[in-house]
């Protein structure tokens, strides 16, 4: 066989053996017998071995790649993955319903009602038909490159029939088959077996060999489209028709319901059907099906206004409350937790459970010994629901809260009036390890190698007391330390070193400064550029920017003034940590910037900048880049190819540039 009668041969193999796979992975509906497929993968892999040459990145042969990863990439997500908001009955679904209509001012809305998989939520990249990128959710704003793994899920196509750059997203998961085989076999090589699919899916594609993810046997359904650069559809559902078109696997069950009523309807079926299926859902997700009103609704820092997600009731299973557990957060709240007799809850062993605060415990009158009912609120936070009270033993006593701290012994108090208990001692020791804890966590410095038991390990061989101190460990002394090794030591100093570049809205956050959440940071970041400025604002400069309330001005002109922190942050100065904002500041948009204030819509192909890069143009300069046309575009920028988008713009009259202006404009000439 010469190159030319393997390329041909090769090309009807590829094309014969993607179609077999579609239709088994994706259509559930094999045309051939399994015996069938692996003689022309073998087939293709005899011919790939003698032409190396002709191996292509879709061929059905490149699905498992070879050598196992060191570790996984940081990948920022170009469009954030944000979570939703929750409902947990029909109430709060209707009151989702009266805040879009009200908000769209109409009398109905059509919605897409999904089936939310209970699996792992990852995004895909394809360029020039090619997929090139899978990451998972991570933060919403970072997550990690498992290209690899994901290439070994068969229901992911590696090439589809749309050249232009698409990102898609879905949620990865591992059907109860195959949940069930992967428990079996474990138990039979004496391994612990998985609590559930979900943790299951989520450790498969966190294996650093593909080969291990490749035998899971995972899925996939996908659902949105994240950054779509010839994306001309205007509605969810349309969305979802094309990416089955292109090849991707689709949940069968969507549906679109005119109204709320029919939402709750549908909700209702599967509440009662969901042990019905092959995989694992745990709730509905309801989204608005035109895109144009989603655009309308907008956002809030962690969720879109369009869309809800309804959890199903949790399970509640009865146990007995062997003890309450203390423990003090990094902001001095002291939290009961009740110790449990193990017991199986929505699939996995639950041994602790929220009790919150004192009140709550004298509210349901809850004492050790009592048998109680559990549930996870959400699938996720066991807590106590009640005590069942005829099987109380004689000998219970109401529990009572201790007047110190469990942890330094100070004097515990009420502030402001508040129900928690506080220990108010700085020098705490369990305070300062929660505060490392969370200076270190994803939404704050994102230290890789900085887990809570990392940080506890550090903390009680007295290596790190403050934030800084996480700055000067050595390699010397942190390889005398049980399971840390020359590359594990290597890659967390370098993770710590990275951390130093971070963003200044990353470092406010991580402070710890109370009311301060990690919208409040950046907004502050945005606003003041550098941490110098921050810490010289008054109460008045603080609550003259929107978002920034009296409390949490007051919190901040606080932090500021203490003398701990003046020498916390001169400190970590000297250490070399960014104090500055990487991102556009708001005083440093000019307000005569023909962008400032304006909402602009890119569509077509661009050939002068990426879309991403042509977005943050805009942004810096007081602009707002949205996906779609409407009664409030401001400009739409049409590059090649703009289809309806622009159509729709020269209805509404809406101005519009050519990428040329556009240039002309963002390089100054005008």
């Amino acid at each position: 066989m010469n190159e030319q009668e393997a390329r041909q041969k090769l090309e009807s193999l590829r094309e014969i053996l993607n179609r077999y796979n579609y239709e088994y992975h994706v259509l559930d509906k094999p045309s051939v017998p399994d015996a069938e497929y692996d003689q022309k993968m073998q087939e293709l892999r005899r011919i790939e071995e003698a032409f190396p040459e002709l191996i292509t990145a879709d061929s059905p042969s490149q699905r498992v790649g070879g050598t196992p990863l060191d570790n996984f990439e940081k990948v920022t997500h170009r469009v954030p993955m944000l979570s939703l908001g929750n409902a947990f009955n029909e109430s709060d679904l209707r009151d989702f319903d009266r805040r879009v209509r009200e908000s769209l001012d109409i009398d109905e809305v059509v919605y897409v009602c999904e089936l939310k998989i209970d699996g792992l939520a990852i995004s895909l990249r394809y360029e020039d038909g090619y997929f090139v990128q899978g990451a998972t959710r991570g933060d919403g704003t970072t997550g990690e490159d498992i290209t690899s793994n994901l290439k070994t899920i068969r229901s992911i196509p590696l090439k589809i029939n749309d050249t232009s750059p698409i990102e898609v997203r879905g949620e990865a998961y591992m059907p109860q088959s195959s949940f069930l085989a992967l428990n079996e076999e474990r138990e039979k090589n004496e391994e612990e077996p998985f609590a559930n699919p979900r943790n299951a899916a989520a450790g498969s594609l966190r294996q650093l060999d593909p080969k291990i993810a490749a035998k899971r046997n995972l899925s996939i359904f996908l659902y949105a489209v994240g950054e779509w650069e010839s994306g001309e559809l205007t509605t969810h559902s349309e969305r979802l028709t094309y990416l089955q078109t292109l090849g991707f696997k689709t949940n069968p069950e969507w549906r679109k319901c005119q109204g709320i009523d029919a939402v709750i309807e549908y909700v209702n079926k599967w509440s009662e059907n969901r042990a019905s299926l092959s995989y694992d859902i745990d709730g509905i997700v309801v989204k608005v099906d035109n895109l144009e009103a989603q655009e309308q609704l907008g956002y809030t820092a962690k969720s879109p206004r369009w869309a809800i997600a309804y959890k199903f009731p949790a399970e509640e299973a009865v146990t007995k409350l062997v003890d309450i557990e203390l423990s003090v957060g990094r902001t001095g709240v002291v939290t009961p937790t009740a110790i449990l007799e193990p017991i199986k809850v929505a699939g996995t062993t639950v041994q602790r459970a929220s009790l919150h605060n004192e009140d709550l415990i004298k509210e349901k009158d809850i004492r050790i010994s009592d048998t109680v009912v559990i549930k996870k609120a959400g699938d996720i936070i066991p807590e106590v629901v009640r005590v069942v009270e005829d099987m109380r033993e004689e000998t219970a006593v109401p529990f009572a809260m201790p007047t110190n701290c469990p942890s330094c012994g100070s004097e515990l108090v009420r502030l402001d009036e508040e129900v928690a208990l506080r220990c108010i001692n700085p020098n705490c020791p369990a305070q300062l390890k929660e505060g490392l804890i969370h200076f270190v966590s994803r939404l704050a410095m994102n230290i890789d190698g900085l887990g809570e038991k990392v940080i506890e390990q550090l903390f009680r061989e007295g290596l790190i007391n403050t934030i800084a101190d996480l700055y000067r460990l050595r390699k010397e002394e942190l390889l005398k330390l049980e399971r840390m090794g020359e590359k594990s030591v290597k890659n967390l100093l370098e993770a710590i070193e990275s951390s130093k570049q971070n963003s200044l809205e990353r470092l406010l956050f991580g402070l710890g400064i109370r009311y301060v959440g990690s919208k409040a940071a950046k907004t502050l970041a945005a606003h003041f550029g550098t941490m110098d400025k921050l810490q010289t604002a008054t109460f008045d400069q603080l609550i003259a920017i929107d978002e920034i309330g009296d409390k949490m001005a007051d919190s901040i002109v606080r932090y500021f003034n203490e003398d701990k922190v003046k020498l916390l942050l001169d400190e970590l100065r000297e250490l070399g940590l960014n104090f500055t904002y990487n991102g556009p500041r708001v005083s440093d948009i000019p307000e005569d910037t023909v962008f400032n204030g304006k909402t602009i819509v890119l569509t077509g192909k661009l050939s002068i900048y990426t879309r991403q890069d042509a977005k943050q143009k805009i942004e810096a300069l007081g602009g707002k880049v949205t996906g779609s046309v409407s009664k409030n575009t401001d400009l739409l920028i049409a590059g090649e190819d703009a289809g309806s988008k622009l159509d729709k713009a020269k209805k509404l009259e809406v101005e519009v540039w050519d990428e040329e202006k556009l240039q002309t404009v963002l390089e100054g000439e005008e």
